[in-house]
């Protein structure tokens, strides 16, 4: 079919056919619909940010825009990657529409007059006077003077009828950043480094993968997530990518932890489903717990996560369910005994509030005691936004709710049991 349909193309259609970026483009390198002023491209690395951010620009200068800002985090980047790279402007023009670049001036010069002046993030002065419809910024996450060239370039952003920013970035922790994505008026498109797997080695790929495949660095690098450490959280981000490991020793116990939620619907909040365990070696203090897998669902019914929490514990060979009740009361005991009757349930109530019963656990971490298989990121982004004053993030912290229980019943249970005195208090 496609032979067919290239078959049938003239030789000035096959010409123009890498040029039509509609019909090649991924979902995140298309602009968003709406009345936004800055549209914010989060990728990993390779995912194709830098064409997105070109073929942006060629679609402004094609819609009218006649003056330019594009920003790179030096001159030599902005010229090499944004304007001659692979993927730059000058790359995705076609013959009869491309820029006559004046290396004099660091400017782009379009046929129908259109102008692209070159910025430096590191010289936000240069921004100071000139004025424009449109910018393209590219990893402002790594801008050294992040604050003050945003500032310069918003005052320069005042021709035309609806100036607008395109920012493409690999996301880091960055004030701008952060704010930026805060803002009513900027949209995101994010994609990972395998979503552009067509244009990409595979031994990179692989390579990559094998490598940072569920650290801190490979959610940010790979996955392009923003990983943010907030004020007062019981966990950070670096502590916990530094407690993480390839596999977990022989375990003397396993647990499965859910924290049901009250409705079941795609809006609900998640089941928390946390598999466990814990190396039993020595006196209580040298206990180490071993956090094994993620298995929550969004929008599950009772039927479903029930089946998928004793399902994990077939997987891992768990010696117990540990369900909290608050919500659900018998009901929760209810559904798992319909589909297991046999199954070791223990069924727990929270007495005291989530971040009375997580400050403990979170204490075994500082001491290193617990540690992550790779691969939780869900969780572990969750857990850096419990702080002393309350869950940070959207919904229920559902995932850390299981997990609190899992170590609970794991380590500080038995520990409050036997009253051992190097552990009294937790």
């Amino acid at each position: 079919m496609q032979q067919a349909f290239l078959t049938s193309l003239s030789d000035a259609e096959l010409q123009a056919l890498p040029y039509l970026f509609a019909f090649w483009a991924m979902p995140h390198q298309l602009p968003p619909q709406g009345d936004w002023r800055t549209w914010v491209i989060l990728g990993g690395r390779g995912a194709g940010k830098t064409r997105a951010g070109a073929e942006w620009v060629r679609r402004m200068v094609a819609s009218g825009a006649r003056r330019i800002a594009v920003v790179g985090e030096t001159y030599h980047q902005a010229r090499e990657v944004m304007v001659f790279g692979d993927s730059g402007i000058m790359a995705v023009c076609p013959p009869d529409a491309r820029p006559k670049w004046i290396a004099t001036r660091q400017m782009l010069v379009w046929p129908n007059g259109a102008q692209a002046t070159l910025f430096s993030a590191q010289d936000p002065e240069a921004l100071r006077g000139p004025q424009f419809d449109a910018a393209w910024v590219d990893e402002l996450a790594k801008w050294r003077k992040a604050a003050a060239t945003w500032d310069m370039l918003q005052f320069g952003l005042r021709l035309g009828d609806a100036p607008r920013v395109c920012v493409t970035t690999t996301p880091r922790r960055q004030a701008l950043l952060r704010k930026l994505l805060d803002r009513p008026s900027t949209v995101v498109t994010h994609a990972p480094t395998s979503a552009n797997r067509a244009n990409l080695a595979d031994s990179f790929l692989a390579e990559m993968t094998a490598e940072y495949a569920g650290t801190a660095l490979g959610r940010q690098e790979l996955e392009g997530v923003m990983l943010d450490d907030v004020d007062g959280a019981l966990w950070q981000m670096g502590a916990l990518a530094a407690c993480q490991v390839d596999r977990a020793p022989p375990l003397t116990r396993i647990v499965v932890a859910i924290d049901p939620p009250t409705t079941a619907h795609a809006g609900s909040d998640a089941c928390g489903i946390i598999v466990a365990g814990v190396v039993m070696a020595g006196p209580v203090q040298d206990w180490r717990a071993y956090v094994l897998e993620d298995a929550s669902l969004q929008g599950a019914s009772p039927d479903t996560w029930a089946r998928a929490a004793i399902g994990a514990m077939a997987r891992h060979n768990a010696d117990r369910l540990v369900a909290e009740v608050n919500q659900g009361g018998d009901m929760v005991a209810a559904v798992i005994r319909q589909i297991d009757p046999l199954v070791p349930l223990r069924a727990v109530h929270a007495s005291r509030g989530k971040i009375a019963r997580a400050e403990p656990v979170a204490a075994l971490y500082e001491q290193g005691r617990v540690r992550h298989l790779r691969g939780l990121g869900d969780l572990e982004d969750q857990m850096c936004q419990m702080t002393g004053a309350g869950y940070q993030g959207r919904g229920s912290p559902d995932r850390v709710d299981a997990l609190v229980w899992a170590i609970h019943d794991l380590m500080i249970g038995p520990a409050q049991s036997w009253r051992h005195p190097q552990i009294r208090g937790l």
